[in-house]
């Protein structure tokens, strides 16, 4: 390829980059945000913030972008540029699936930890800042993780807005050149090295947030061993 086909190459990935960074933010947001309220103790709280998590987890990624971009100008002239209807459509999409990873690692925490926090009368917002999200948030991270790649392929569906992300960028390339192994070669690679930092990244701030908690593979699976040692009676040896 020549020099310009490769620069418009790069700026594809740095737009891809933007838009996974952008979306993985709000999607963030949303998920702590929805997933607690799963938590509530207020049934009408827990009924709303299901219903959003049902209705965006029950739709099309590719259906909510179009609808972002072409019907909500039309419906109420709101009229977004594609960075943006693409960062609300994926972050609010994977929000609803991150929100479950949420409210499942909330309610595994041992409630006696909670019970701890109700003994030393902390308030619920205390509770949950001090004692359920610090044991929460180490658990999430592997699940969010999947996320985080899930979404980074999900990127590629905002080429259908005419987006210049890596995948518009690469099909222009292919349509130039008439080379579609190449390009596609080169974008596959493109993916998976931005997916292996990002994996990387993720395993490393779960080992720092369970290492601040007490927590280690070290010490993990010698307290695994030693459950199976006490439930089957074999193995266990822990030096």
């Amino acid at each position: 390829m020549t020099s310009g086909l490769w620069e418009l190459v790069l700026k594809g990935v740095w737009t891809t980059v933007q838009l996974l960074v952008f979306s993985a933010l709000l999607a963030t947001a949303v998920s702590f945000v929805v997933g607690m309220a799963r938590t509530h103790r207020l049934w009408i709280v827990r009924f709303v913030a299901g219903v959003y998590t049902e209705v965006f987890r029950g739709t099309s990624a590719l259906v909510m972008i179009f609808w972002v971009f072409f019907v909500l100008p039309i419906a109420f002239g709101w009229q977004l540029v594609p960075m943006w209807a693409g960062t609300l459509a994926l972050g609010l999409t994977y929000g609803a699936y991150g929100s479950e990873v949420v409210r499942g690692a909330l309610n595994a925490v041992d409630p006696a930890q909670r019970e701890g926090g109700i003994a030393l009368s902390f308030t619920p917002a205390q509770r949950m800042r001090l004692i359920v999200l610090p044991q929460a948030v180490p658990e999430m991270i592997p699940s969010f993780c999947n996320l985080l790649i899930e979404l980074l392929k999900g990127t590629a569906l905002v080429s259908v807005m005419g987006m210049g992300d890596l995948t518009f960028s690469a099909n222009l390339v292919r349509l130039a050149l008439q080379q579609s192994a190449e390009i596609y070669t080169y974008v596959l690679v493109f993916y998976f090295v931005i997916a292996f930092v990002l994996t990387r990244l993720m395993r490393g701030l779960e080992k720092r947030l369970k290492a601040g908690i007490g927590k280690d593979a070290g010490t993990e699976r010698a307290a695994r061993e030693l459950k199976r040692a006490r439930t089957t009676g074999v193995g266990g040896g822990v030096a």
